[in-house]
């Protein structure tokens, strides 16, 4: 499998971060706010999307940010 240049590696990591916590987090939220309707799927959906489309920015422009104040509190390996 070819791989895509390292200049791609932040761009990439926060399409799939986004995905995954935006996934787990419409789903709690969801499952919360309306129990399990027979329209979840739907709800959730409509969550989702709206979700990701905001978090993969705010993650592409706010992770280094995270990364260096970590830093400062913890070594790097």
């Amino acid at each position: 499998m070819n791989k895509l240049p390292k200049q791609r590696f932040h761009l990439v990591f926060s399409l799939i971060m986004g995905a995954m916590m935006v996934f787990l987090m419409t789903f709690v939220i969801t499952l919360v706010n309306v129990g399990m309707p027979p329209d979840f799927l739907l709800r959730w959906a409509k969550a989702f999307v709206v979700a990701y489309v905001v978090a993969v920015p705010v993650i592409y422009f706010i992770a280094p940010k995270a990364r260096q104040i970590t830093a400062r509190f913890v070594e790097l390996p």
